[in-house]
């Protein structure tokens, strides 16, 4: 047994007082759980700590805290490894980010998980009319681009820890796109394109993720939410040609153009690039487009001040002594008549056969 500090954050609307910080003392084995130090603390000392849980096993998902400032289920949180990671040697526990507090470590789901994920219609909108005596059968195969998507157990986690939506609380979100993913990767669901279009044209979309990486490192069940949003944008700019109000169609264009032509970043046309879907000469002729960038000069303007971009660098940009051997690369990949998608929630971070296919 060994003793370790728990430093919980404790706030309680009702009591009309601030948060403030309970220190408390667990004496626990360090291979038992965050969780059953919080319970311990709760049965022993103070009953009116406010803490979700349920099957205490990572599989409901409902234990969803910040423990030394990362988000993580408490119940597949080791104590000792997270008190060798604390600091002071006290172990912080509070609620998740991004979500209204309800009670100490309890946060309000509803008022912005559930309702993000409500957002992206989750459930199948079949193509045809149901069989009358059977059920849909569909090849296991065809699933198995879905599988990492449906491993989520809703914990909320990744949307604790997401950057984007620090900065727009109205961003649907990592938990919501990667079940929106579930969905349009479904070979039964008949909206695909529609489901695409509507989370492309929408400004808190799939192009409101940064890719930071964040819901990917925190996430308990290997979902990768981030991997399930850029998958949303192959299949919206590469499958269905959508071009966007928001330029996410061009932007990507702009990107993989300039990386073709240069090898590397041309940073001074990727802007005038994004906005004319990928051309540099519509970029700079077509209204709209010019529009946008009349309204991007504060930013340009901004970026030769600070010494990032320079006339010299807008006009020149040298490509790499080996661009043939990037464009051999795309020409590769390009000729494929499939795109291929690493599910590594099935080949496994080693890869194997399905991987090198």
């Amino acid at each position: 047994m060994a003793d370790f500090k728990l430093k919980i954050r404790r706030f309680d609307p009702e009591s009309g007082e601030p948060a403030y910080w309970g220190d408390f003392d667990v004496d626990l084995p360090p291979e038992r759980s965050v969780l059953d130090g919080i319970l311990q603390v709760k049965d022993r000392e103070d009953a009116s700590i406010g803490i979700r849980c349920s099957c205490r096993a990572a599989i409901c998902g409902s234990c969803g805290v910040r423990i030394n400032g990362k988000s993580a289920l408490a119940c597949n949180t080791r104590i000792g490894e997270a008190a060798e990671r604390a600091r002071d040697g006290a172990i912080t526990i509070e609620p998740m980010g991004n979500m209204p507090v309800v009670k100490d470590l309890i946060t309000d789901m509803e008022a912005v998980h559930w309702k993000k994920v409500r957002r992206v219609v989750p459930w199948l909108l079949p193509a045809e009319e149901p069989p009358e005596h059977s059920e849909y059968i569909v090849p296991a195969e065809a699933m198995l681009d879905v599988t990492q998507a449906m491993a989520c157990i809703h914990c909320g986690v990744c949307v604790s820890a997401c950057l984007s939506m620090e900065v727009d609380p109205h961003f649907i979100g990592p938990a919501a796109l990667a079940k929106a993913y579930r969905f349009v990767g479904d070979p039964r669901d008949g909206a695909e394109e529609e489901r695409l279009k509507d989370l492309a044209e929408d400004p808190h979309g799939i192009y409101d993720c940064t890719h930071c990486f964040a819901c990917v490192e925190v996430c308990p069940k290997d979902v990768a939410p981030m991997n399930q949003i850029m998958r949303l944008r192959r299949r919206a700019t590469g499958d269905h040609g959508i071009k966007d109000d928001n330029n996410g169609y061009g932007h990507e264009k702009a990107f993989v153009n300039l990386i073709e032509k240069y090898g590397t970043l041309h940073e001074a046309q990727l802007l005038p690039r994004s906005f004319g879907d990928g051309s540099l000469v519509k970029g700079q002729i077509e209204p709209g487009a010019v529009k946008q960038l009349i309204e991007s000069l504060p930013t340009a303007l901004r970026g030769l001040k600070s010494g990032k971009v320079t006339p010299k660098k807008a006009l020149l940009h040298p490509k790499l002594p080996d661009q043939d051997q990037v464009r051999r690369v795309f020409s590769e990949v390009e000729s494929k008549d499939d795109r291929v998608e690493l599910n590594l929630y099935i080949v496994g971070e080693s890869g194997g056969e399905e991987a090198e296919a």
